[in-house]
């Protein structure tokens, strides 16, 4: 019985191939970019926005929820903080 012709290209690569030959090259490139410096100012605002949004958050959603529905949360809590490794 004869045996079979191979099947690869000649050199050339596939879409994934190519793909990951790109995001290899972009990753190069960011690595090059040095960090930019948040002035101190941005970064105060940046944090009130979010400390304002997370003590909304926590009581709302609270408020939101059934009684039955809070201790279904807090037991699978429970069990997954005691859940041994």
């Amino acid at each position: 019985m004869p045996k079979r012709s191979s099947n690869k290209k000649s050199g050339r690569e596939d879409e994934a191939q190519a793909a990951v030959r790109v995001i290899a090259i972009i990753a190069e490139k960011s690595e090059e970019d040095e960090p930019r410096d948040i002035p101190p100012e941005v970064s105060a605002a940046a944090a009130a926005l979010g400390r304002r949004g997370g003590l909304k958050g926590g009581p709302a959603r609270a408020a939101a929820l059934t009684a039955k529905k809070r201790s279904e949360i807090a037991k699978k809590a429970a069990a997954a903080r005691w859940k041994k490794d």
